[in-house]
This record gives C-alpha cells, structure tokens and sequence, in this order.
C-alpha cells in the first residue's frame, strides 16, 4: 500500500511534553469495530472490558540509552537500539559522516567505545571498553531517550527517569518505553483485579528503530528493525487457555501485540517464544491471536498507525484520529490512550 495513505496533519499543540498526573487519568477514546467512538478515562477500563479477558504487559525497562561524546573534535551522538552481547551494541549515530570502524569514541564518566561495523542504515555496531557491565556505564553517562518529538522541544531532566518508565518495568534492555502501560497505577490494577480481569507478562525490548520515518513510497518497500522478545512457557499456556475460555487478549501496547503475533501459529496457538521479531503489520494481515489492543496515539506514516489500521481499517482509524484531534486528546508516548476492540 502507498505510505501517503497513512498521513494525516496533526496540530503541534497536540503533542504532549509531559504525562498527565495521576497515570490513569488519562483520556481515553474507544474504538469499537461496531462503528462507534466513546470518549472514556484510562481508569474506567475495568468497566470497559469483560471478566476473564487478559491484559498482557510487556515488563521491559528502559535504559539510559541516549549518550553523547567527542571523536577527536567532533561531537558524536548514539543511540543504543539493540544488544548485540555482553559488550557490543547497534547504535544510530548522529553525525555520523565524522566516524569510521576504529574510531573511539569518548562519552565521558570513563566510557569509552569504539566503532566497529558500519551498516548499510548508517548505524554502527559499539564496542564498550572496560570489565563493568554496559548498563552500568550507561546510568553512569547516559540519559533517558526521549522520543525525538519531546527532546526535539525540551531537554531530558530528572522527572523523565520515572515519567519515561512503566510500573511494570523490570527487565533491562529498552531504549524507548512501551507507552501504553505508562498509564497504569496500582489502584487500576487492584481495581481491574476485582472485575476479573486477568493480567499477562511478556518481554519485548523495544529498539530506537520504533522511531525512525518510514522513507519507502510503499510499505512493500520497508524494512522493520528486529526487536528481541520473550515470551515463556507457563505465559504461552495462560494465554492459550484464556482464549479457550473465552476471554479476549488484549495487547497493552503495539510492543505486547507484535510478540504474541509473532508467537502465534495459523490456529491462534501461542508457542513460547524466545528471539528476534521483525513483524510488520500493515492492512491485509489477518490477525491470529490478539482480539484488541490498548495503545496511544501514533504519529502520521508511521509503521504503528499503519497497525492500528490493520487492526480497525484504515478509513475508520482516520476518522478516530480526527475525532481525537477534534477533541483536543494528547498525542504520541506522553499522551491520551485510546481501546481498539475490533
């Protein structure tokens, strides 16, 4: 499909700097497949959703991912997007027309790393010196990687450490926040808890790539960033004997959505899953295993509207999105959830 019918103009007054307080008293649009929009709270879920459906989270942990050094006199930006082992790691380079493999690069704090491999996206592959576990260097030099978006309009400070992190987080390696969950608070999950809800846990880190502009004229033409994912054996039962009941599986998050995608077989089966996902999901694909999705609002020609679109219709996620914009509803990670329950 052309990318041009995913766009849509989105005033810059909607873009949300900072995230509501409390979490759960974020908007909320619902979008059923019925054809009807409902302007809701994130706290009115539990009212919103059936006993013995599922919310599955993803429990990844952002990591001060974003860092900033010199190469001789040049001013070297990076990016972590995806582990490679104990050491290495793929980076996105700003400026990167000043460094070549072998150059070493300076981040202060003591980090140092130099640049191995150059790919054909112009990333590189770096190469930590030293004994100390990577994360250790980075909560040493390293900064919160703010979405473009939000640091392109202020600088990162120290309220983002805990804004930029789900309740959930637990597992370290994302270099960017599965949203979604941002809006959970303990006293949603007591009351979602007491409606019967069943909740899910899986790992999906989320890379840098999830913000890159897709470049192509056709979505045929992109090519998406593989992302490391887990999901366990006893998860994968759950999750298998919930829909066997009945309940519906809700992704919190495109992240949860892709993984279980990803692990489903043709019959909805949810295998464990441990390894790499480059899923793309466009208009056309037939989904296996989820039955809807609890997301935020996605920016214009992006991979995650075109998903949305797949789940919804692309028509109708236009029309939402003008509703929400209408509306005056808060965009992008720091913003509004809307429920999508095709």
């Amino acid at each position: 499909m052309r990318v041009d019918l995913f766009d849509f103009e989105l005033p810059p007054e909607r873009i949300a700097l900072r995230p509501v307080s409390p979490r759960d008293a974020a908007r909320m649009l619902c979008i059923s497949g019925g054809g009807s929009l409902t302007d809701a709270h994130v706290f009115d879920l539990p009212q919103l959703l059936r006993a013995g459906d599922c919310l599955i989270f993803n429990d990844t942990k952002v990591i001060p991912a974003q860092l900033t050094g010199r190469r001789g006199d040049a001013t070297i930006g990076a990016t972590l997007h995806k582990r490679i082992d104990l050491r290495r790691w793929q980076a996105f380079i700003r400026n990167a027309k000043r460094l070549h493999p072998g150059d070493s690069i300076d981040f202060g704090q003591g980090v140092i790393a130099i640049a191995e491999e150059r790919h054909d996206d112009g990333s590189f592959n770096l190469h930590f010196e030293g004994e100390e576990p990577v994360e250790v260097l980075l909560h040493r030099a390293g900064t919160m990687p703010l979405p473009p978006y939000i640091a392109g309009k202020r600088p990162t400070d120290e309220r983002d450490a805990e804004d930029y992190q789900t309740m959930f987080a637990q597992k370290d390696g994302a270099v960017a926040a599965p949203t979604a969950s941002l809006h959970f608070t303990a006293g949603l999950m007591d009351a979602i808890k007491a409606a019967g809800i069943e909740t899910a846990t899986l790992t999906l880190h989320v890379g840098a790539g999830t913000f890159l502009p897709v470049k192509a004229n056709d979505t045929t033409e992109h090519r998406m960033h593989s992302e490391w994912g887990k999901i366990d054996t006893d998860t994968a039962y759950r999750l298998n004997s919930i829909r066997k009941a009945g309940g519906r599986l809700i992704a919190v998050g495109t992240t949860s959505l892709r993984l279980v995608e990803s692990a489903a077989d043709e019959n909805g089966t949810v295998h464990p899953f441990e390894g790499d996902t480059d899923i793309f999901i466009t208009p056309g694909y037939q989904f296996k295993a989820i039955n809807g999705l609890m997301t935020n609002f996605h920016l214009p020609k992006s991979t995650l509207f075109m998903l949305v679109s797949a789940l919804m219709g692309r028509d109708y996620m236009q029309a939402a999105y003008a509703h929400a914009m209408a509306e005056e509803y808060r965009f992008y990670s720091y913003g509004d959830s809307s429920l999508l329950l095709p």
